[in-house]
């Protein structure tokens, strides 16, 4: 992306407090969403997602000394390992087993600081991390469609006719706005979306009614006792650790891509996962998922192109205060799914997009035998699963993306390299 073309770089701040807000809201908008579906997913709190979430974010600013534009929060890739250590060991020993992925990454974090970056991106290279950023993406297209067009997991009309002008208008008004405007087409399609949306009677004020100005969430401080830790449980972890690592990764290429900078090097890859890391493990002592950065704030990155970590930083400080004003909170909950389904169309699709751009990007060579093999694997065995959970080993279940991603890890393992492959390897590494 030419330099040119960027609104508001990595480190300049919004000329106005109004238009700082106004573009911090927007992230928290295009993150709201799957930053509460988690929680609710899980029958936790979905405040204290938003607080943790926010607070990690800020770890994670505070940690990357403010270099790296992403918001941590829930990551979707747990659902299905703490709703298994949840039937077996209980909530409060599946969410402190989970946040031991963070230390896994506390860990990795130390080996790229010893051994340099070359291991970890030999291990999870492009041609594995884009086909994974591909069924991330794609694994959340359903989640998307549903949410735009279902009600009661039956077709409804309103809900598509919502879901659409939500859609076209984000497009539209992204193209079409004179700036400032243009750079906060999200905000504007989810207040189109939720007026077309009361005219059509599906709003449902009732939760504002009844939720108090003030409110503290759920926090469950349980998981600070070691007797909660199961270690069978920690261990059925590492694998789904390995998975976000990758997800980083891709995100931190995607960036890489996005604001023409290279974070790998600047502050280096070992400091963003440490502070992924940490953002994980504050979040579970408190009794919440575990955080992952999101494409959903990157794809508002790439459409508006304010990079400017002072508008992700906002954007943290907005959600944890929400987390404590119920009425608000109430509100933003009272945004119908139709609207949340249909940005979430653009922006789960930017997801998977960006794992092709990273390919094509990095001269991905599908002409190898070798990497086609792993891409093949990668994308069927992601996209064949999904939304499963029933692939087990023993006591571990693994998701369509789990799944995926080890057999990449595995088979640009095991499978031999042609001289091609290494000379592409070398320049992967770049």
């Amino acid at each position: 992306m030419n330099n040119n073309t960027i609104v508001l770089d990595v480190h300049e701040r919004p000329k106005t407090l109004v238009t700082w807000v106004t573009l911090s809201f927007q992230h928290l908008l295009a993150m709201f969403g799957s930053t509460v579906l988690v929680p609710i997913i899980l029958g936790l709190d979905p405040n204290t997602a938003l607080v943790t979430g926010g607070t990690g974010t800020l770890i994670f600013l505070l940690i990357t000394r403010g270099k790296v534009p992403a918001y941590v929060s829930s990551s979707f890739a747990f659902i299905s390992p703490i709703i298994l250590m949840h039937k077996q060991y209980g909530l409060d020993t599946a969410l402190i087993c989970a946040s031991f992925s963070g230390v896994v990454y506390v860990a990795v974090s130390i080996g790229l600081k010893l051994f340099g970056n070359n291991w970890l991106l030999k291990l999870l290279p492009t041609h594995v991390t884009g086909p994974v950023m591909i069924v991330i993406g794609l694994g959340l297209a359903s989640t998307a469609v549903s949410e735009a067009f279902t009600l009661d997991h039956a077709f409804n009309h309103n809900y598509f006719y919502v879901s659409m002008i939500t859609l076209v208008s984000t497009g539209l008004f992204a193209l079409l706005l004179p700036k400032p405007f243009s750079l906060s087409p999200f905000l504007f399609a989810i207040v189109l979306g939720y007026i077309v949306s009361y005219f059509l009677g599906i709003v449902d004020f009732s939760k504002i009614a009844t939720a108090p100005f003030i409110s503290v969430p759920q926090f469950r401080y349980s998981g600070l006792h070691l007797s909660n830790i199961h270690w069978i449980g920690v261990v059925s972890i590492i694998p789904i650790a390995f998975v976000t690592i990758s997800e980083h990764i891709g995100h931190q290429l995607v960036l890489n891509t996005v604001t023409n900078k290279n974070y790998l090097k600047t502050p280096g890859l070992h400091i963003s996962i440490l502070g992924d890391g940490l953002a994980t493990i504050f979040s579970g002592l408190l009794g919440s998922v575990p955080n992952t950065t999101y494409g959903e704030n990157i794809a508002v990155l790439a459409v508006t192109r304010v990079y400017s970590v002072y508008v992700i930083m906002g954007a943290a400080i907005i959600a944890i205060i929400l987390g404590f004003v119920g009425k608000i909170s109430a509100f933003l909950q009272t945004i119908p799914a139709p609207v949340i389904g249909g940005f979430s169309i653009l922006l789960f699709g930017i997801i998977a997009s960006s794992g092709v751009r990273n390919m094509v990007d990095k001269k991905v060579n599908l002409g190898s035998t070798r990497i086609l093999i792993i891409v093949s694997a990668i994308m069927v065995l992601g996209i064949g699963c999904l939304p499963a959970y029933a692939v087990s080993f023993g006591k571990l279940q693994l998701s369509g993306m789990g799944l995926s991603a080890i057999s990449g890890i595995i088979l640009n393992a095991i499978l031999p390299k042609t001289k091609e492959d290494k000379e592409a390897e070398k320049l992967d590494l770049i």
